[in-house]
């Protein structure tokens, strides 16, 4: 049953959050803390959208940046969704490329929003999305 599925079933976008994120954690060993996550509804698109971001930044973090940490906030307000994936692994030189992060964007772009990826060498690696409430 795919994630979507699930928030179809009655789930909220913060409890299929929750769910990924305590699987990841244990899978990869990186602590996880979670600042925020929205409460009540999420537009369906918009929920894939946060999802395909937090599973690709995820990602990204376990492969590359050398966590011991990942933080995470998710807000939803009437004038729409903010996203903050932040790790304190080893960064990277910029630009930003990867399919990985095309994908990221593409995926806010279709829900009218957009998603920034600063790194920092040797500090760390902060993805952060917004898109209007539809």
């Amino acid at each position: 049953m795919t994630e979507e599925t699930r928030m179809r079933g009655g789930r909220s976008l913060a409890e299929a959050i929750e769910e990924h994120l305590d699987e990841w954690s244990e899978r990869t060993g990186i602590t996880v803390e979670v600042w925020a996550l929205p409460k009540g509804h999420v537009p369906v698109a918009l929920s894939r959208a946060v999802m395909t971001v937090l599973r690709e930044a995820l990602s990204n973090t376990a492969r590359h940046s050398h966590a011991r940490t990942v933080a995470i906030a998710i807000t939803m307000a009437p004038s729409g969704l903010r996203m903050t994936v932040s790790d304190d692994g080893i960064g990277f030189a910029e630009p930003v490329t990867g399919r990985g992060i095309a994908a990221m964007r593409a995926a806010f772009a279709e829900v009218g929003g957009a998603v920034r990826v600063n790194s920092v060498h040797g500090e760390g690696t902060t993805v952060s999305a917004a898109a209007p409430a539809s």
